[in-house]
């Protein structure tokens, strides 16, 4: 078993930044990789961006690249992620999830385990 904690999130001005923390417990953290997930309000669940066990792979949405960053502390059994120039349509609930594969996947359905979401909202 997996617990996954989100924190950081909050409400921000357009151009502004956020830093969201998850952090992990029960199993090894360094044993799986680790994604960032949101969904606006009316959408689907979609990918953000995921990081291997070692921090060796990274992959990101088209959307979020250049302006956020994933990074893991496995001494800390953390996740971050930096989202910087942050935009209106980046409003949305963030969730963190461990895929223990460790595989560096960007659908919803590999994870085995997820948080129960931060809220992010970016005004205009």
């Amino acid at each position: 078993q997996v617990q996954l904690v989100e924190s950081g999130g909050g409400l921000v001005q357009a151009g502004g930044s956020l830093r969201l923390s998850c952090a992990a417990s029960g199993r090894t953290f360094s044993s799986y990789a680790m994604g960032w997930f949101r969904q606006a309000p009316g959408k689907e669940r979609e990918f953000v961006t995921a990081i291997s066990w070692n921090g060796g792979y990274i992959r990101y949405a088209d959307s979020v690249k250049g302006r956020f960053t994933i990074s893991r502390d496995n001494a800390k059994n953390t996740v971050y992620l930096q989202m910087n120039n942050l935009k209106p349509e980046d409003t949305a609930v963030y969730y963190c999830a461990a895929d223990l594969t460790r595989l560096v996947v960007t659908t919803t359905s590999a994870y085995d385990y997820w948080g129960q979401g931060t809220q992010v909202t970016v005004s205009s």
